[in-house]
């Protein structure tokens, strides 16, 4: 009687252990279990309806990994799930980082899921689930702050924070986050919330957010006017803060060798006083005798500078508004250095009185309409008294309409006169931006190509030229 045929999963007649390669009924479940969780995770994100026969599904995986069910729950933040098992805090973190290390996980058995695998998918599924599938009905502030939360679980699940997602710009993660984060402010009754102290004190200061209390501040008044300004108070303090410090990292001009030291402790230049004083050295009283201090100089050559900052302030350019406002102020708190601010869309506003408080700045802003630079151009040239000490910032998208020309022969004529001219086209903390083009190549061909990226590059730039 011939030997029956191998079931799967059976050894082969004469063999004592499977075939490396072989796959086990393990393997094959371990595998049913992560799609299950995936597919769940996709239909999820694209229609928030329930699938209940994924869902039920999907609860007896998770349930078999000892994972709780909020996993499973959108409305569930991952603070809440956090806080009621803590030891999933660890499991979060570096969850998505990538690991050289690991083996590639490839549809040819090169690498099977196994339990582990299984419990990586669940909690991939919620970070991605509370994250994207934010859906399109109304938002609270309450639902806001917690997506900002989850924001933040997401990207320390990559090995990094959500600012440092958003700063990295581009077409990646941080664009994503923050069109989704501009989306749900946008979705909220921003109006109602602000004139509840309570709902107000939830949300949390974004530039999203900041924009839109921009925008709509002219609606705003009694206790929903008081709770915007706090808003946009709190975020220009917390930008600032960020900003003055990247101000300060660099010196501020050079030694001024023909002003003599301050004979203060501070100053004192100890290893110098020691090598000059050597000859005073007594063998025998095993001293040293001091009959001259040395002190480091430490005045700095200023030169007092002129910065003019003109600001495209339509719509497009709401980042790069907020964040150079705030900028114009730090410098004007510099030592000799004359900030002008002008604020431009149709028409310019000359908001130089302010330029010390960017709070008041924004305030006195009104966001959106078109582009008319040879406005501002006529607003600010008049500013320029010494060309060879004036840096003129000119921050804006340069889309003109028809006024390219004039506002190209404006910008030649300040940069023939001597005076440093910086076309900034992005000045964010989100990436590039796009600029006309046609002004991108004239500027480069005049010598003076567009600043683009973050805004620590224009720090960088008029740092060189103001000190």
């Amino acid at each position: 009687m011939s030997d029956p045929t191998p079931t799967t999963g059976a050894l082969p007649p004469g063999d004592t252990e499977p075939p490396a390669d072989a796959v086990t009924p393990g393997d094959l479940a371990a595998a049913n279990r992560r799609q299950v969780l995936y597919w769940r995770l996709l239909g999820r994100l694209f229609d928030p309806d329930e699938q209940p026969t994924l869902e039920s599904a999907s609860v007896a995986v998770v349930d078999d990994l000892g994972l709780p069910a909020a996993l499973l729950d959108p409305t569930v933040s991952v603070d809440t799930v956090v806080q009621r098992f803590p030891a999933l805090a660890d499991e979060l973190r570096g969850l998505l980082a990538p690991d050289p290390a690991a083996a590639p996980d490839n549809s040819d058995g090169g690498h099977r899921p196994g339990d582990a695998e299984v419990r990586r998918a669940a909690l991939v599924s919620k970070l991605l689930l509370n994250v994207f599938g934010t859906g399109s009905g109304p938002v609270s502030a309450g639902q806001l702050a917690r997506w900002q939360a989850d924001a933040g679980w997401f990207a320390q699940a990559l090995g990094t924070t959500a600012e440092e997602l958003r700063r990295q710009g581009g077409g990646g993660l941080g664009a994503a986050l923050t069109g989704l984060e501009g989306d749900l402010v946008r979705r909220m009754h921003l109006r109602e919330v602000l004139a509840d102290p309570k709902l107000a004190a939830q949300l949390t200061p974004s530039m999203s957010l900041i924009e839109q209390l921009l925008r709509d501040k002219s609606n705003l008044s009694g206790v929903a006017l008081a709770n915007a300004k706090s808003l946009i108070r709190r975020y220009v303090d917390e930008v600032a803060e960020v900003l003055r410090t990247q101000v300060e990292q660099t010196t501020v001009g050079a030694i001024d060798r023909s002003v003599p030291p301050k004979r203060v402790f501070r100053n004192l230049d100890l290893d110098r006083t020691i090598w000059q004083n050597l000859t005073n050295w007594s063998p025998e009283d095993e001293r040293l005798y001091v009959d001259r201090l040395y002190y480091r100089q430490t005045a700095r050559k200023t030169t007092p500078s002129r910065l003019i900052v003109v600001v495209d302030q339509s719509g497009s350019m709401v980042d790069s508004m907020v964040n150079c406002t705030i900028l114009a102020s730090i410098f004007a708190g510099l030592p000799r250095v004359d900030v002008h601010l002008i604020a431009y869309d149709t028409r310019a506003l000359d908001l130089t009185p302010w330029v010390h408080d960017p709070f008041e700045v924004l305030l006195r802003t009104k966001l959106g309409g078109g582009n008319d630079g040879p406005v501002a151009m006529a607003m600010a040239r008049p500013k320029i008294v010494e060309p060879r000490n004036t840096v003129m910032v000119w921050i804006s998208d340069f889309y003109e309409f028809d006024r390219s020309q004039p506002l190209f022969d404006g910008i030649e004529a300040v940069h023939r006169s001597g005076v440093r001219f910086i076309p900034v086209g992005s000045v964010s903390s989100s990436g590039q931006q796009s600029v006309n083009p046609w002004f991108r190549q004239r500027l480069k061909d005049l010598g003076t190509p567009v600043l683009s990226g973050h805004i620590r590059k224009l720090v960088f730039e008029l740092k060189s030229f103001l000190t």
